[in-house]
């Protein structure tokens, strides 16, 4: 009894190496089989025509544009459906429509887009060194877009290095009322030198040289200069032509038809 017992006990002997590998090598098969069903099936899915793109709305501000415009300069460079389109390459597609600076885009099931627009607004203008003017945006970034689409003709014109247009708009927005109570109307045009020294150009066809300096003693001269020029050109009464800000203890002033220049006496004949 004991040894029957005891052989009905024992373990069956162990299955050999090849045959273990087999049996791996036959389950991995077997798994690699079901993926590539299931992504043979996943592809055919979502390649279906039902997800293919049918629609493109279009809301948010859409001013300069119409949306039937916008959606076709954009729609040429759309490529996928509803699961295989690159969002961010159809974002980067509205934003090269003209006046468009910026575009959320959304898909919408099955088969739809939903395209946010934000227009740029032009705050100025920018004078390129290759003539080709562009237009600065109320957040201070040049772009470009037909100026003659521009309704408001009273724009400023910018000059100055291209990386510094938000220091420009800034500085605009904080001289232009400072200059306000001269009668020589708003500011015109607004230059900023590679050396950092600023000068304002009039309406009314005056220039002042600001210098050099931070926006905060840029200011504070242009306004000492606003509350002193009263007394100089109701003396002369004469109109501001030229101003130099420049000078550490004053300012220079040219007005119209008044010089501080004193004629050279004649050369006697001998």
């Amino acid at each position: 009894m004991a040894r029957a017992k005891a052989s009905a006990t024992m373990m069956p002997p162990p299955m050999p190496v090849d045959v273990r590998l087999m049996q791996t090598a036959a389950q991995a098969l077997a798994v690699l089989g079901a993926i590539a069903i299931g992504a043979a099936l996943l592809l055919w899915f979502v390649r279906l025509p039902v997800f293919a793109l049918r629609s493109i709305s279009v809301d948010g501000e859409v001013a300069r544009n119409s949306a039937s415009t916008i959606r076709a300069n954009a729609a040429p460079k759309l490529a996928g459906n509803f699961f295989t389109m690159d969002l961010q390459r159809a974002r980067a597609a509205f934003e090269a429509v003209p006046w468009v600076r910026h575009a959320v885009v959304r898909r919408i099931w099955p088969n739809r887009l939903a395209v946010t627009l934000e227009e740029h607004r032009a705050a100025a203008l920018w004078a390129a060194d290759d003539g080709n003017d562009k237009l600065v945006n109320h957040h201070g970034e040049i772009f470009e877009a037909n100026i003659g689409d521009v309704e408001d003709d009273a724009l400023p014109r910018f000059t100055g290095p291209e990386d510094s247009a938000l220091q420009m708009l800034a500085l605009y927005r904080r001289l232009q009322p400072a200059l306000q109570p001269l009668d020589e109307g708003d500011i015109e045009q607004l230059k900023l030198s590679g050396r950092g020294s600023w000068r304002a150009e009039l309406e009314g066809g005056a220039a002042i040289e600001l210098g050099r300096g931070s926006d905060d003693e840029v200011i504070t001269r242009a306004e000492r200069f606003v509350r002193t020029l009263r007394q100089v050109t109701d003396h002369y009464q004469r109109p501001l032509q030229y101003a130099d800000l420049r000078h550490p203890d004053g300012y220079a002033v040219r007005l119209k038809g008044v010089t501080t220049v004193i004629p050279k006496e004649p050369t006697r004949k001998r």
